[in-house]
């Protein structure tokens, strides 16, 4: 029969069980539920049967991309970044205007480099990295300042 791990109940070993938790990827299952998401938004736009909640959520992603990218997890370069913010502004201008969201050939392949990406981080990027750009996010959506803080490095 299996035993229980004896966990120590002191703050002090619940912060270092924490702080160590936050240098390794999230679960694989998680990171993959994460990643299907972004990938079925997609494949949505790509075959025009999308709507503006699939066009958020690459949205979202273009941004989560470039903020893990900052910290040093994937590649994002600025120019593929701004192309996808192109891309991504014209399906919601034309989704606004005629009910139609999708993404045309070259768009779907913007956002398909970008989602392969995303995946790649979300099973690579220590969990405080996700939690940072999640953060950033979180902050960018409400209109506060969002740059991430100079860290000290050592």
């Amino acid at each position: 029969m299996s035993q229980a791990i004896p966990f120590s109940r002191n703050a002090g070993a619940a912060r270092a069980r924490h702080g160590k938790a936050m240098l390794l990827p999230i679960a694989r299952r998680t990171a993959d539920e994460l990643a299907l998401r972004v990938h079925l938004s997609l494949d949505a736009l790509r075959r025009g049967a999308g709507g503006i909640g699939d066009a958020q959520a690459l949205t979202q992603t273009m941004l989560l991309t470039g903020f893990l990218a900052e910290c040093g997890f994937g590649e994002a370069n600025g120019e593929q970044l701004a192309t996808a913010e192109r891309v991504v502004s014209m399906v919601f201008d034309i989704g606004r205007e005629t009910g139609e969201w999708k993404l045309d050939d070259g768009g779907f392949e913007v956002f398909a480099a970008i989602a392969t990406n995303y995946d790649q981080q979300l099973h690579s990027a220590p969990l405080w990295a996700i939690t940072e750009a999640s953060d950033r996010l979180d902050r960018f959506t409400a209109g506060m300042p969002y740059q991430a803080p100079m860290r000290k490095r050592a």
